[in-house]
């Protein structure tokens, strides 16, 4: 690669009409976190929205690098509202990387990739749709059981349990 340099990228735009999930609310919050957002700036948008009653939704959508912290900003905000409803959805977007030749007679090199995306909905109203997959609740419904939740709770779960190790003492001989 020491021949060529690196030209435009070309990258699929987010789009608010695309994301993946069912049901969407028309008036939901889409926050988009990028690598360089800072969290308190983003919570603090978010949580205001949501305090003042403009939105009962949000929609967090994070990219590539930005995956952790749009996670991370959803937490955050389902713990500080209770809020009870979440579907999760992970997509990618296209990126074309144009490769620019230093020499004569060398072709342009064109990359393809794919990077991921994540789109985090949370709403305090109920959603339609609870066994689309990627919901999750509080109520303990988690996104990869189906149908009805579990009713056992870890405390009832009967689980295997070891004698702890007891050292044997060597009879002394006289």
């Amino acid at each position: 690669m020491e021949n060529y340099f690196k030209g435009k990228n070309v990258e699929e735009e987010l789009e608010r009409n695309k994301i993946p999930i069912k049901d969407l609310p028309i008036d939901f919050l889409w926050m988009q976190v990028k690598g360089g957002s800072k969290m308190s700036n983003l919570l603090a948008h978010a949580s205001g929205i949501l305090e003042d009653k403009a939105a009962t939704s949000v929609v967090w959508t994070g990219t590539g690098v930005a995956i952790p912290k749009a996670i991370s900003c959803a937490e955050i905000l389902k713990r500080q509202f209770s809020i009870e409803h979440q579907v999760t959805k992970l997509t990618y977007k296209k990126v074309e990387e144009y490769w620019e030749p230093k020499i004569d007679g060398l072709e342009k090199i064109i990359v393809k990739r794919e990077i991921p995306v994540i789109h985090i909905f949370l709403s305090t109203n109920d959603i339609q749709d609870q066994n689309q997959i990627g919901y999750q609740s509080l109520k303990g419904k988690k996104f990869w059981q189906k149908g009805q939740t579990s009713t056992i709770s870890k405390n009832q779960q009967s689980y295997k349990t070891k004698k702890p190790f007891k050292h044997k003492k060597n009879p002394v001989e006289p």
